[in-house]
């Protein structure tokens, strides 16, 4: 689905932090080196800093090893484009849009722990999907935080998009039937429906995101097409924990790491697909609704190792 547009100019300045925090002082480390052990074991130091995770960092070093031991390896500039290679043949293909189905609506599941730009996240694909001539309807089935309507109701008015809405502490499955039964109805093409913040020790609440997901595919056989995972960023192996915890709760299909701006770790992107195996499909570069971009590996890592 071509609905994000791909800026290598908006993705550096997305990635400054990490690209000057990680990538610059990386460079300044292997410049004009030889490889050798102690400096692939300070590669690896830094590879862990940047939060691209044990496992991850792990088999980076295996293989660095591999080739200085055969003799292909030897400088440490090298090490640059040998990093590069690699982390972009670590996503297929099909991880890098989203799910389609063949009948309308598409049904899109938000779900996310508190304060990781949920609300903020939607009105990002909202805006990118209106903008491609889709038509949207909102779906606000977090009815357990004060304020978290009128928050989605605000973008909904900023982006022209109706909202459908319960009472405050009202069931949020009952939120998503009105809603799949309106989007049908009505015959929109995109049904984007946002859930209440939960952790996964919150029994509770993980119960009442499975009921949601129960009644969407009784209203809308096959749906949600897509489960996106909101995490934030700025929290590291935080985010990790959350990806890992999510999948086995709620049957996550893709990721949307927001806030990637305000990080110096944009690392935590290899970890992420490293440990659990779910695409990161989008991520968010700001504020505004037109801060967000389509993931491609390729050109994150290009913007990540660009030299400024």
């Amino acid at each position: 689905m071509a609905i994000f547009r791909k800026t290598l100019d908006k993705l550096k300045a997305g990635l400054g932090k990490t690209r000057q925090t990680f990538v610059s002082s990386l460079r300044s480390v292997l410049s004009g080196k030889q490889l050798d052990d102690a400096l692939i074991s300070e590669i690896e130091k830094r590879l862990i800093e940047s939060d691209v995770g044990v496992s991850a960092t792990r088999k980076l070093i295996d293989g660095i090893k591999a080739d200085y031991k055969a003799g292909t390896l030897t400088k440490g500039e090298d090490v640059i484009e040998y990093l590069k290679t690699e982390l972009k043949s670590m996503w297929p293909e099909q991880d890098r849009t989203l799910n389609t189905t063949d009948t309308k609506p598409m049904v899109i599941l938000m779900t996310g722990v508190n304060g990781v730009g949920k609300t903020t996240s939607i009105s990002k694909l909202c805006k990118q999907l209106t903008g491609e001539g889709k038509t949207v309807l909102l779906g606000a089935c977090d009815t357990f935080r004060a304020g978290a309507v009128r928050q989605l109701e605000i973008w909904g008015e900023r982006l022209g998009v109706e909202v459908v809405k319960g009472q405050q502490g009202g069931d949020p499955a009952a939120v998503a039937f009105d809603a799949c039964r309106a989007a049908v109805a009505r015959g929109v093409d995109v049904l984007i429906l946002d859930t209440a913040g939960r952790l996964h020790t919150q029994a509770g609440l993980m119960d009442q995101l499975s009921k949601i997901r129960r009644v969407i595919d009784k209203q809308i056989p096959g749906g949600p097409h897509e489960t996106l995972l909101v995490l934030d960023a700025t929290s590291g192996q935080n985010a990790l924990r959350q990806a890992e915890e999510f999948n086995s709760a709620a049957g996550v299909t893709g990721i949307f790491l927001s806030k990637l701006d305000g990080t110096a770790r944009g690392g935590i992107v290899v970890a992420i697909r490293d440990a659990t195996m779910i695409p990161v499909k989008f991520i968010g570069l700001g504020e505004t609704p037109d801060d967000v971009e389509l993931f491609d590996p390729e050109r994150f890592v290009e913007a990540m190792f660009a030299i400024d």
